[in-house]
């Protein structure tokens, strides 16, 4: 099932498996999002939930009992129901249910809501522990952003200057080293070499916005990352977008061995309360 919402600004389409978004066009019939062609990587933007990334053998211990989890959790294979829909903005529902239990043993509510306002896409994530203990979890998100010639055309453009040192990786995981790609500068030219060892990965960054910037000076969208704790930016080789990726959690390190509960970056929800967080898409120049 699909929900549109739309504006004079923009029109979406948000498919209820996963809560994830199928289509950004502007008026002019312009695609912002990654169209999801199998040849590259068949998703567009899915929600990441209750892991961001990786688990060691894609499994976890909590309280002793060992569980399995795949990458970036199972929200983006999750049926959500749609619920308080408008003409600009939507919020899809998902509970905690038997399958869901069975590999997070927490009860849980999460919410997606996007909203519309002019050219802005605001996405915000609600989650809300039903159980009796405290809830361990980690949530993020994974745009694909639709760019035309190939990724070498544009850069990415920060608010302010920065140093960037990415994470290194061993597969899917990091290895607790870094590498400095930029140095005190507001433009990262995009180039696919970045991508032979998984993503980029940073955290601490000066700027709270990222924005992807044309050779031309047309600016395709920018991302206001400022509740977030990580940004990543990932694509396949010679693919036609870019994924941008404000995530509060981060994969397992190389070598971890520990409970879930301590997992590194992760976030402890006390019985009954809510986590809220939000990030801002805005689309054009």
């Amino acid at each position: 099932m699909e929900q549109i919402i739309h504006n004079e600004y923009l029109n979406i389409r948000i498919s209820s498996l996963g809560a994830e978004l199928q289509s950004v066009t502007g008026t002019d019939g312009r695609e912002y999002l990654w169209y999801g062609d199998e040849k590259f990587w068949s998703s567009r933007a899915p929600l990441l939930f209750p892991v961001c990334g990786g688990l060691i053998d894609d499994s976890y211990t909590l309280n002793g009992k060992k569980y399995s989890m795949p990458k970036h959790g199972f929200a983006k294979h999750s049926e959500f129901t749609p619920e308080d829909t408008s003409d600009d903005s939507c919020t899809f529902l998902l509970k905690s249910h038997e399958k869901t239990l069975s590999i997070f043993p927490f009860e849980f509510e999460l919410r997606v809501k996007y909203s519309l306002e002019k050219s802005s896409l605001k996405v915000g994530y609600s989650v809300k522990n039903m159980s009796d203990g405290t809830m361990y979890f980690s949530i993020g998100a994974h745009e694909g952003y639709y760019l035309p010639g190939g990724i070498e055309e544009y850069s990415i453009e920060f608010e302010k200057p920065e140093t960037l040192d990415t994470f290194e990786f061993d597969g899917s995981f990091p290895n607790g080293k870094k590498r400095r790609i930029l140095e005190n500068s507001l433009s990262l030219p995009l180039e696919y070499k970045y991508f032979d060892d998984d993503t980029l990965m940073f955290r601490g960054l000066s700027s709270k916005k990222a924005a992807i910037v044309h050779c031309s000076g047309e600016k395709i969208a920018e991302v206001d990352f400022s509740a977030f704790k990580y940004l990543l930016f990932w694509t396949m080789p010679d693919a036609p977008y870019i994924c941008i990726e404000p995530w509060q959690g981060s994969p397992d390190p190389v070598g971890l061995h520990t409970d879930f509960s301590k997992k590194p970056d992760i976030t402890a929800l006390p019985a009954g309360e809510e986590f809220n967080i939000l990030h801002t898409i805005i689309f054009g120049a």
